[in-house]
């Protein structure tokens, strides 16, 4: 039975929800209660139902702070034909992301105020999430000279990065750097040795040699992470490693934590739930950049994000269409949605019993915010009801064509998943209820 939610996204100023098995990252703890929403705020943990307030009955199952999903990439400006602000926002608000950090990989390139300006004003009338954007590092993501990072920062900027591009001028890298130092602004890298990695489409191995694909060692990554971290020690910036996939590279993340370098790490939610093997007889959806890892590794990645070695997990949303997908593997594009497929993929983790569900929200809400100083990811007095109702144990096989986002290049098509978001709610307006 699908709790009852409000029919309309504004019916109220005042929402009860009770019967909830409420899941708090912030204070890593999962309990039975309830939680009172006033004017898009929670106001109140395990009150009686004020006169008024429209009763939500959770029906025991979760409630949770919406999933901040850094590093999503949405093609409008240029390839709204693969995903556009409106269906972005869509397919969030289905997958419990209440809020969406955009990757300024756009065409043109979010490197000007202007150029985000137009994306956030589009946003806000186009989309029932919160979307932030990033903006690039260097001008274009051609690496040569960097962009306007003061003004954009102004602008609202909430990070700076080349996304994929890695900038192998290091001097460059090193300027950037500095400046954002002085401005306090984050910088998003992307470790990968450019090198290595330029053309590979597999992680070295035995897989990848008896399928006779282009591979690259996971070293690539730890030696693109060793540099970036020698820049950072220099400069004294903030970090965050967008994704961090090898097990080579964690003994390198945890000196620098140990340090005391303001580092961070992300892993999107494929990394941690599929491996090499997946790939199987060249299937195209399961081409990510960087590529899939060995199962040793990523079992090294779920235990990592356990300890807190990595704090974020992403779904790296990369829309792309069948025709860049429908090509030899060595050709077709890289990357996978995600937005309406992160939960479910969690709960992977979940019902292994690698990670338990407050462990996940710190990594998919909570630390998110708090890296990009949002109000967000808790469930505590004074923050904004943004929440994900849902349910961990509700079975369905997932049906790629049945995705919002405008394009279906996803690797669970036709794979047995549980978990189910059943309602999303953003400043608490209900924006999305599952309809069986």
């Amino acid at each position: 039975m699908v709790p009852q939610a409000p029919h309309s996204s504004k019916d109220t100023d005042v929402i009860w929800f009770h019967n909830a098995r409420l899941i708090d990252p912030e204070q890593s703890t999962e309990r039975l209660g309830s939680l009172l929403v006033e004017n898009g705020v929670i106001t109140e943990l395990d009150s009686p139902c004020p006169e008024g307030a429209d009763a939500v009955d959770c029906g025991g199952k979760c409630l949770a702070p919406g999933i901040v999903d850094i590093g999503v990439q949405v093609g409008e400006p240029g390839a709204q034909h693969k995903e556009s602000l409106r269906t972005a926002g869509l397919a969030a608000a289905k997958g419990g992301v209440t809020t969406i950090v955009m990757r300024p990989d756009t065409t043109p390139a979010i490197d000007t105020p202007e150029v985000l300006e137009y994306v956030t004003r589009r946003a806000e009338a186009r989309t029932p999430v919160h979307i932030r954007a990033m903006a690039t590092l260097t001008r274009a993501r051609e690496g040569r000279e960097m962009s306007e990072i003061g003004f954009l920062l102004d602008a609202g900027a909430v990070a700076f990065t080349d996304g994929d591009k890695v900038l192998h001028n290091t001097k460059v890298l090193a300027r950037c750097m500095s400046y954002a130092k002085g401005l306090g602004a984050l910088i998003i890298g992307h470790p990968q040795d450019g090198g290595l990695s330029d053309g590979a489409c597999a992680t070295s191995g035995k897989f990848a040699s008896l399928r006779g694909l282009p591979a690259v060692s996971p070293m690539a990554e730890r030696m693109g992470f060793d540099r970036d971290m020698g820049l950072v020690e220099m400069t004294g910036v903030r970090y965050h490693a967008d994704q961090i996939t090898s097990a080579r590279t964690l003994p390198a993340l945890e000196r620098a934590k140990a340090n005391g370098l303001k580092v961070t790490a992300g892993i999107s939610i494929h990394h941690l739930t599929l491996n090499e093997l997946d790939v199987g007889d060249y299937r195209t959806f399961f081409k990510f950049t960087p590529p899939l890892r060995s199962e040793t590794d990523r079992g090294a990645m779920v235990r990592a994000v356990a300890d807190g070695l990595i704090d974020i997990i992403c779904s790296m949303h990369t829309p792309q269409d069948e025709e860049s997908k429908r090509l030899p593997f060595e050709e077709a594009a890289s990357g996978a949605v995600g937005l309406e497929t992160l939960l479910p993929a969690a709960m992977r983790l979940y019902h292994s019993e690698g990670l338990d569900l407050p462990q996940i929200w710190r990594a998919l809400s909570f630390n998110p915010a708090k890296l990009l100083g949002l109000d967000s990811g808790r469930l505590s007095v004074g923050a904004p009801a943004d929440l994900v109702l849902f349910d961990p144990d509700a079975p369905f096989v997932l049906d790629r064509f049945a995705l919002r986002s405008k394009s279906k290049n996803t690797p669970f098509d036709g794979a047995r998943m549980e978990g189910r978001v059943l309602a999303t709610y953003v400043a608490g307006n209900c924006v999305y209820e599952y309809k069986d």
